[in-house]
């Protein structure tokens, strides 16, 4: 039987909500019987980030007190995409493209998960059932639903409200992702809070096919100081994949306000600590010292304490004691603009096609940390083109 302090813990933090109840968690946890969970990540890119660490980390907290864990891979779903918090229908995607993208997620999800030993973890792919169902099947599952709950969603009601289109096959994403607790026969789901509707869809779906309620364990999303979430397009994306220096760059990089939230969700420094923290930042404290703890905690946990030395040691040398050009030409990103476009108006490309190569080819670089996407979001900072061209971004 788990420990209630450990029980407690695995409840509260980071935690967003719990369905039906946390009673009905601690009854469930607490009565001896070994219980089957999953995290589900659609393979719509190569690389998992730091907020599917979150997940994966909750989910580590249940294989560590015994109970059987699934990665499930969305080869099926992904191919459709989750219309989750999405303007606009998602490009889709074709199989082969799905299972390239996730081809090293075990090998990622394995630098916080166990998949060896006594209580390994699995890893599933959910093309096996859904790519097998027929009509009929589709059928009965679209049953246990109306049109006005899918279209009661935030992100249909607000693009209802707008005039943009809803495809139909959006409205059967909630149906595949419900179908997969089914066909699995999970007694718990953990998920961002954005999944909450897929979720509970799992939870629908149990109840008319197998008699069963499966419990709902939703997540608090890592977002940025606008309360967006992290992502590529947003920035504040850290690969669990990227060089130690990239990542202790990018926390040294975060807005300030993203401090405490990390050290709660991504860390295990105690939550008195962190409310210790809290009140030293209200009382004037330079963050700096904390997200230098913090940067270290992250490359720690994903490489080792050799490696976040290392990139301790990179940052100092290359911002603390500014080795950047004291003379450099200015920008001003007020705003915030996509880095393709400052690389554009800046000069420091001929055009964006060449932009986008350059960035393809890990050679431009904000504040030291190299740039990914030309998406990013950037207003402030130093941009770099090769060793010797910058210009200072200002708001």
């Amino acid at each position: 039987m788990a420990h209630t302090t450990n029980i407690d813990t695995l409840l509260t933090r980071g935690v967003d909500a719990l369905f039906p109840s946390k009673e009905a968690f601690e009854k469930r946890l607490t009565s001896g019987k070994r219980m089957r969970i999953y995290v589900g990540f659609d393979p719509t890119a190569p690389q998992l980030h730091i907020g599917h660490a979150l997940q994966l980390r909750k989910l580590k907290e249940f294989q560590d007190l015994g109970h059987e864990v699934i990665m499930l891979v969305g080869s099926f779903t992904g191919m459709i995409g989750d219309p989750t918090d999405k303007a606009a229908a998602r490009t889709q995607l074709t199989q082969k493209e799905v299972l390239k993208n996730a081809a090293t997620y075990k090998k990622q999800a394995g630098k916080i998960l166990s998949f060896s030993g006594k209580n390994a973890a699995r890893i599933l792919f959910n093309h096996k059932w859904l790519s097998k169902m027929s009509f009929q099947d589709v059928v009965e599952l679209a049953s246990h639903f109306t049109v006005q709950q899918m279209s009661e969603r935030d992100m249909f009601d607000k693009r209802l409200k707008e005039g943009k289109p809803i495809h139909l096959h959006e409205f059967m994403y909630p149906l595949m992702q419900g179908y997969d607790s089914v066909e699995m026969d999970v007694d718990v789901e953990i998920g961002g809070s954005d999944q909450m509707f897929n979720m509970l869809a799992g939870r629908t779906l149990m109840r008319a096919m197998k008699q069963k309620e499966k419990l709902v364990l939703t997540l608090k999303l890592l977002t940025n100081d606008e309360g967006k979430k992290m992502s590529k397009s947003e920035g504040g994306f850290i690969a669990l994949g990227d060089a130690p220096e990239d990542m202790f760059g990018k926390i040294m990089s975060m807005h300030d306000s993203m401090i405490l939230s990390y050290f709660e969700l991504i860390t295990d420094v105690p939550v008195e600590e962190i409310e210790g923290m809290r009140v030293a930042m209200n009382e004037g404290m330079n963050p700096r010292d904390m997200k230098v703890r913090l940067a270290r905690k992250v490359v720690t946990m994903f490489h080792d304490a050799k490696a976040a030395e290392k990139a301790n040691e990179h940052f100092e040398q290359v911002f603390s004691r500014k080795e950047f050009p004291e003379d450099m030409p200015t920008f001003k990103a007020t705003g915030g603009m996509q880095v393709i476009d400052v690389l554009e108006k800046t000069e420091l490309v001929s055009s964006r096609s060449e932009a986008r190569r350059l960035i393809s080819q890990n050679a431009i670089k904000l504040d030291g940390v190299v740039v990914k996407t030309p998406e990013l979001m950037v207003e402030e900072g130093v941009l770099q083109r090769g060793k010797r061209q910058f210009v200072k971004l200002e708001k």
